[in-house]
């Protein structure tokens, strides 16, 4: 009786193998899972960020709004009889002005 405890036994446990170590087994499958969940954070991060580019693109295609606003903040334009007025911090060096004109 002893003996046939013992193998069935162990026939469970190599039913079970493949079970839980296998290559279909629960821990693989568990581990893709966890990948597929990283996955769908990482398309959705990309997908927000690719709509915020998109919505930029369509803005600058159709207004002149983000136009202006980009030479303004990014190249310090200013427009034709507007007058700009910089305030300095005290106790602060001015900046260097070049007196070269292009004309």
């Amino acid at each position: 009786m002893r003996v046939i405890t013992l193998s069935l036994a162990a026939l469970l446990l190599l039913i079970q193998y493949p079970l839980w170590l296998g290559k279909g087994g629960w821990l693989r499958v568990w581990d893709l899972d966890n990948q597929v969940v990283a996955a769908q954070k990482k398309n959705d991060e990309l997908k927000a960020r690719n709509a915020k580019l998109n919505s930029e693109v369509r803005d600058l295609r159709e207004g002149t709004g983000a136009v202006e606003e980009r030479a303004r903040y990014e190249l310090g334009m200013i427009k034709q009889g507007e007058l700009f007025v910089q305030v300095l911090e005290p106790n602060s060096t001015p900046p260097v002005v070049s007196d070269t004109v292009k004309k």
